[in-house]
């Protein structure tokens, strides 16, 4: 075996013995570094013939070569043992049940309104849509709030960009001018019938959606939903608004036992007005008057706003919390829990 012979088996029998990328270095510096074997080989052919240059530089390129391969191989190797080692590591076993994904399902609040719905649907209330920036006029103008209401102040009330000094525009402080955009485009679709004497047919409509207010503790959000109806025709009175709601609180709380009691108040958009408490006969809050909601009889200045005849029409209209209504049905203390988007509260409701 001759000097090259010799030294591609010392290379290789180092390599083999490099358990680390880092010892594979080291060892392929003793053979093709700076001062490597290979590398004294090649200046030591300074002093030959150039026939000798010739043949000599041919034999220590292939001996050259064969180290080089036998490097990449064993970088090779390395990398594969690296690479098993960690699949071994990370194994998975696949008898194992797999992680199933949570399913999901409806807020409580959502749960509520969609009962809401679903109860005055049998009714025969529709269902009204509008925007939640609304203007000044829709919202208090259209509703006889007086220009000096505190509702009106910045302090209850989220004033956004847009509009005039005179008509700005806010975040609705509740879903009654749903009440009102609905009752104005009835009256348009049947003002040839109202123009004519005839009569038109009655509006019955309930508006949910988020309403908001400068307000935030235990018991109010900045955020939150109210749902408001409206019964308008020639024949509606106080008396059809007491059977209403009394029909709606039963089935909503499922509880035929309950009992209603309508307190005078006062709001600026009916006349007379009330305010509605139920009180439950049995369970953790039995024998408690709780305030649910308030009604009245539609005030004339808004039916006129409406573009109907306050003398000819008349009709009833309540607002309710559907946040509220949540927390009684369910238990709730806090209505913060609704808006924490916390999954282990709100997988209960389920």
């Amino acid at each position: 075996m001759n000097e090259l012979d010799s030294l591609v088996e010392s290379a290789q029998q180092l390599f083999a013995q490099a358990l680390t990328p880092a010892d594979l270095e080291n060892a392929k510096a003793q053979f093709l570094g700076k001062s490597g074997k290979m590398t004294e080989l090649m200046k030591g052919m300074a002093q030959l013939s150039v026939e000798e240059k010739k043949s000599r530089g041919a034999a220590i390129n292939v001996a050259k070569q064969a180290i080089e391969s036998l490097l990449t191989a064993r970088r090779k190797a390395l990398a594969d043992a690296e690479l098993e080692a960690h699949l071994k590591a990370e194994v998975l076993d696949v008898t194992l049940p797999g992680r199933r994904r949570g399913t999901g399902g409806l807020h409580p609040v959502s749960l509520t309104l969609e009962r809401i719905e679903g109860i005055f649907g049998s009714m025969g209330f529709d269902v009204a849509e509008g925007p939640e920036i609304e203007s000044d006029w829709f919202n208090f103008t259209a509703l006889n709030t007086p220009e000096d209401h505190p509702a009106r102040s910045m302090h209850d009330t989220f004033y956004v960009e847009g509009g005039t000094q005179h008509a700005p525009n806010l975040l609705r402080t509740h879903t009654s001018p749903m009440q009102v955009r609905h009752a104005v485009q009835h009256v348009k679709k049947y003002r040839n019938l109202i123009d004519a004497g005839q009569s038109m047919p009655e509006i019955r409509v309930i508006a949910p959606g988020r309403t908001y207010r400068v307000d935030s503790d235990a018991t109010h959000s900045p955020m939150f939903h109210q749902c408001e109806g409206l019964w308008i025709g020639e024949n509606v009175s106080f008396k059809d608004l007491k059977v209403v709601f009394t029909d709606f609180c039963k089935t909503f709380f499922e509880q035929d036992d309950l009992v209603l009691r309508f307190r005078p108040s006062f709001f600026p958009f009916t006349e007379p007005s009330a305010e509605i408490d139920i009180q439950f006969q049995s369970g953790p809050l039995a024998g408690r008057w709780l305030e649910v909601a308030g009604s009245g009889q539609v005030h004339p200045n808004v039916v006129r706003n409406m573009g109907l005849d306050p003398e000819k029409y008349i009709g009833f209209a309540f607002g309710m919390g559907p946040d509220r209504l949540t927390m009684l049905r369910y238990g709730v203390n806090d209505l913060r829990l609704f808006f924490d988007g916390d999954i282990r509260f709100l997988s209960q409701f389920q």
